[in-house]
């Protein structure tokens, strides 16, 4: 079995590589993402439509600055650029179940 850590390192991969298909099937079906913003994706569909639009611009990528893990818990600190002008520090919690990422919540 793959552990946590591992499952998150290959949704970076893919979200800096720009790979939609491959970033997605790192999520479960019915993954819930809480964004900074206190808005929701809900489901893997709505993951995809909304990250389609941003690899398409072909700006964004992450840099982990950070990272720990507890159990299913893998917690980022991330430095996000080409999402704005300047890089966004964020820290960004993912839990994985079963293989997959099944719950994100952007902290900061």
């Amino acid at each position: 079995m793959t552990s946590p850590q591992d499952v998150v390192e290959q949704q970076l991969t893919a979200y800096n590589g720009h790979d939609i298909d491959a970033f997605v099937a790192t999520y479960a079906e019915d993954v819930l993402v809480l964004r900074r913003d206190g808005s929701r994706l809900e489901g893997r569909q709505a993951l995809r439509d909304t990250y389609t639009r941003q690899f398409a611009a072909g700006r964004c990528r992450a840099e982990i600055v950070g990272r720990l893990t507890e159990g299913d818990w893998v917690v980022d600190h991330e430095v996000a650029h080409g999402l704005s002008d300047e890089p966004v520090r964020v820290l960004v919690a993912y839990r994985v179940r079963e293989g997959l990422i099944d719950r994100v919540e952007f902290l900061g």
